[in-house]
């Protein structure tokens, strides 16, 4: 397939939403309820599918990745979203986020980080009041955490849950700030 056959790339827009700098973009991957894991293939300009799920066991919530970053995985930054109904792949979302899953894959010798951004999207109605990961509550925290381990593992590989942050009432976290940093360096 050629590339001017292919979708638009949302490797090139800007990781913050342009009216408010507080919300993240996120280009969706895997929509929530979905047993298919869905990635974008920048080369050819495409979501394809990457792995299917045992059955029973679904993606939580939408999960996609913050545009024009790059994690310490070598991918973008990752980002599961809270929102009303489930999206699709593709569609881009200005959200804001909440905190952060910190974590890391592989094993004992080879280890990365691999941090997940949990974020509310900003015209959810059910998640309107949650400002902070902690006003989740910590049984929902854990199955977030639970899901994460249990993906990786279906692969072989192991990840490890080393924090969950995000402050209180500020919105933010030091993820989301390293992520403003890094942009804000990049376009000076």
């Amino acid at each position: 397939m050629s590339k001017k056959n292919g979708l638009a790339d949302p490797f090139r827009l800007k990781p913050f939403d342009s009216d408010d700098k507080q919300l993240l973009r996120v280009v969706i991957e895997t929509p929530k309820g979905s047993r298919n894991k869905f990635a974008f293939n920048l080369d050819e300009r495409i979501f394809e599918l990457k792995k299917v799920l045992p059955a029973g066991m679904t993606f939580p919530y939408d999960f996609g990745f913050v545009p024009s970053t790059k994690a310490d995985d070598g991918d973008p930054v990752d980002v599961l979203v809270l929102m009303d109904e489930p999206a699709f792949a593709g569609c881009v979302l200005s959200c804001r986020p909440i905190g952060v899953i910190e974590g890391e894959q592989g094993d004992k010798k080879d280890k990365e980080r691999n941090d997940r951004i949990i974020a509310v999207e900003k015209d959810a109605h059910s998640w309107a009041d949650v400002k902070a990961i902690s006003d989740l509550g910590k049984e929902f925290c854990r199955e977030l955490e639970e899901f994460f381990v249990n993906y990786h593992k279906l692969s072989g590989e192991q990840y490890r849950v080393l924090a969950l942050t995000g402050t209180k009432g500020t919105g933010s976290s030091s993820k989301t700030r390293e992520i403003r940093d890094a942009m804000r360096d990049r376009n000076r």
